[in-house]
């Protein structure tokens, strides 16, 4: 057994329907290997092999790698030591991979960032959030969840909340629910706009959301064109992402 560290955002899952429904998530795919984020004693990891796809698990935990080491018959060099948001993925694992997991609370938004930044190798992700950034993650305009998380993922993927997960579910109970989600990303992935730029439009106008964007994205220099605009009378909550789009093709203007 391993005992769950807290400094770490460790519950494990006790109910392996759950997990058995967790690793059925991820939809067939054009990717070629499966990486399992923080898999502790390993009760999703059973069924992804079971799956007979291409496994691999990175886990921080030096005790629950050993665990999985003596408890599964998978290759040493599938079993990766270390911290994902530090890794290279392309020199770590080579090639596309769907990422999948109970997912250490505490870095969880900063995982999706990670797949985000990476979108060009990772077609899917599923996984257990935190209930709350669950719902913010897939959250769409008007939503109080509604966020730069939400408006970033929905524009390289395309999201979808599976279900629900008690928190007497796990060891020990965190204070929250818990949710699946399922991302899947989009046929046509790159934006047609300046995607740096449209980051930094995002992260602003999020950074001030009771502001309308007039007043938001002030230090951005905005032309007489585009403070006429309507959509400048709005706060950031209430813009889709093609609103968010025609904002950054319009400052990318001479």
């Amino acid at each position: 057994m391993v005992r769950p560290k807290k400094h770490l955002g460790q519950h494990f899952l006790k109910n392996e329907t759950i997990a058995q429904q967790i690793a059925n998530s991820l939809q067939p795919g054009d990717y070629d290997k499966v990486v399992e984020i923080g898999p502790g004693m390993g009760v999703l990891t059973q069924f992804l092999l079971k799956s007979n796809k291409d496994v691999h698990v990175v886990e921080l935990d030096s005790e629950s790698v050993e665990y999985l080491k003596g408890h599964f018959a998978m290759r040493y060099d599938h079993i990766v030591e270390g911290d994902f948001l530090k890794m290279d993925l392309k020199e770590t694992f080579g090639s596309n991979i769907a990422v999948i997991g109970n997912f250490p609370y505490n870095i969880s938004s900063q995982i999706v960032f990670k797949v985000l930044e990476n979108r060009h190798m990772i077609p899917q992700m599923a996984g257990m959030f935190q209930k709350e950034v669950a719902e913010r993650i897939v959250a769409g305009p008007g939503s109080k969840t509604y966020g730069i998380i939400s408006v970033l993922a929905a524009a390289y993927y395309d999201s979808e909340y599976l279900f629900t997960v008690d928190k007497e579910e796990f060891n020990p109970p965190p204070k929250v629910q818990s949710g699946v989600i399922r991302l899947v990303r989009k046929d046509d992935y790159s934006l047609p706009c300046d995607e740096k730029l449209f980051r930094t439009v995002v992260k602003t106008a999020f950074n001030q959301r009771r502001k309308t964007l007039r007043n938001a994205l002030k230090s951005m220099g905005l032309s007489e064109e585009l403070k006429a605009s309507d959509l400048m009378t709005k706060r950031a909550e209430q813009l889709s992402l093609g609103d968010f789009i025609d904002i950054t093709k319009t400052l990318q203007q001479p």
